[in-house]
């Protein structure tokens, strides 16, 4: 039986997740909200499906998996909203629902370690909307739930290196600071180890294993490039949008053991410079 992975907003970590589906045989189905972007799916393997009702739960009906990425928008959750009830109808016959969260429903632990047993305490209204949907989705009675929450994602296309070489990067000090990552590859490669080793309930935080301030990480890569590093800005006197500020009102570091021990993951890249040299050779 072919297996069919329905991906509830066909983002970046979703489009992962496929490039390691796809060649093993399995069917996958993208949503999306543009017709515009259908050739680009199609492009990647990926069937398109129209973000509406009927054809969201035409798709349902026919997935064994299912990735949901979108995240809350207008103080709900978007697929929980257009298809909730056919989604609780199916999920006793699902074999499994991945749910991506963030880091963020943690809040502020003024630099301290936090993993999957840490009460959530969001900060931020993203924190708060993601705990809210998070509670949502554990809420479907049946349902083969996996919470992922995820640290601050980069990758190919996501990486440090243009902005340094343009000369428009700047290393933010906030002393004490730090922030979890993971590159995109990791992600992809602990739902898939998800996939094949479904726990419902479980929760994984999906970070490496060295969270870093990140006027280091601009520091290395422009290091990794032979440019001098960026210039320093004490935050106080940085020139960010609300949103950028956000990220700062909370510090924190993650605790990743439960994907090793629980999943068998071995990061590919453990910490922010063999991410960087990668990113950087792939360039190349």
């Amino acid at each position: 039986m072919t297996r069919t992975l329905l991906t509830l907003g066909h983002g970046y970590s979703a489009a992962a997740l496929t490039r390691h589906l796809i060649p093993q045989g399995w069917r996958v189905l993208g949503t999306h909200r543009d017709p515009s972007k259908a050739s680009d799916l199609k492009a990647q393997g990926v069937e398109p499906v129209l973000w509406q009702r009927d054809a969201l739960e035409a798709a349902l009906a026919q997935a064994s998996h299912v990735l949901v990425s979108a995240g809350p928008r207008d103080g709900g959750d978007p697929a929980l909203d257009e298809i909730g009830a056919a989604i609780a109808q199916r999920a006793p016959t699902l074999d499994w629902l991945g749910y991506l969260s963030t880091t963020g429903v943690y809040g502020d632990h003024g630099g301290d370690w936090v993993d999957e047993d840490t009460p959530l305490a969001p900060t931020t209204a993203r924190g708060e909307a993601r705990a809210e949907a998070e509670a949502a989705w554990q809420a479907i009675d049946g349902l083969p739930l996996h919470i992922f929450r995820l640290a601050g994602i980069y990758g190919p296309g996501r990486g440090p290196f243009e902005k340094v070489r343009q000369g428009t990067a700047r290393r933010i000090v906030k002393p004490g600071q730090v922030f979890s990552r993971i590159h995109v590859e990791d992600i992809a490669q602990a739902l898939e180890a998800s996939i094949r080793q479904p726990r419902p309930g479980a929760i994984y935080n999906l970070c490496d294993d060295d969270p870093a301030p990140p006027e280091a990480v601009l520091q290395h890569a422009a290091a990794l490039l032979g440019l001098p590093p960026p210039p320093e800005v004490a935050f106080d006197a940085a020139e960010m949008s609300p949103m950028a500020r956000s990220f700062y009102a909370e510090n924190k570091r993650v605790r990743n053991d439960r994907i090793k021990h629980e999943l068998g993951v071995t990061l590919l890249y453990p910490d922010y410079r063999a991410g960087l040299a990668a990113l950087l050779a792939e360039e190349r």
